[in-house]
């Protein structure tokens, strides 16, 4: 069921990284983005795939993990992630992706949980350091780093209280996110 899918997708942060990805299944993934949905249909987003574990290493040294969890500096050995997806907007194409970015990453994400992985999507690395280890041309612009792997971690949602939107770790190292209840998404206009 597409409800369950989508629970199941969590911005996991502990992966088995025993566990590999393959190229293969990284070019499946990404293959499936081209039915996705692009503004103006210019289709300018492409992927760097690392999955090789000692490029694995080298990237995952120019990411920052999990803001909110102020005393944690990311994964352990042998809990990161065991591939990436680097999304890259190829400026020769357009100089905007507009939505496209979004919807790309869940359809990735999407797939990777339908096949018992998971991800996390990660915004806050050295662009300059990262863009250097990929050896990316200035006409590719990083988005995002999608980190992939077999999730070694629970990730449980809860109704958020009081507006506290941050997520959290318990004491088990259970990974807690507050959302909002489905009725707090609509706007009722008669009451505006």
């Amino acid at each position: 069921m597409f409800r369950d899918l989508l629970q199941k997708n969590r911005s996991y942060r502990r992966f088995d990284e025993e566990v590999r990805i393959s190229e293969e299944q990284l070019r499946e993934w990404v293959g499936l983005t081209r039915f996705c949905a692009s503004a103006r249909n210019a289709q300018p987003l492409k992927y760097v795939a690392v999955w090789d574990a000692g490029e694995c290493e080298v990237v995952f040294e120019t990411l920052a993990w999990a803001g909110y969890l102020t005393d944690w500096d990311g994964p352990e050995k042998g809990e990161r992630p065991s591939a990436y997806l680097v999304q890259v907007l190829d400026t020769r194409i357009s100089e905007n992706c507009l939505c496209d970015d979004g919807i790309q990453i869940q359809t990735i994400l999407l797939a990777a949980v339908e096949k018992g992985y998971g991800g996390c999507v990660i915004k806050s690395f050295k662009n300059e350091k990262l863009r250097a280890v990929l050896g990316l041309p200035d006409f590719l612009k990083i988005n995002y780093v999608i980190a992939l792997g077999k999730p070694c971690e629970k990730v449980v949602i809860e109704d958020m209280r009081d507006n506290g939107f941050k997520y959290w770790r318990d004491a088990e190292q259970v990974h807690h996110v507050p959302k909002r209840k489905a009725e707090e998404l609509w706007v009722r206009r008669e009451e505006l």
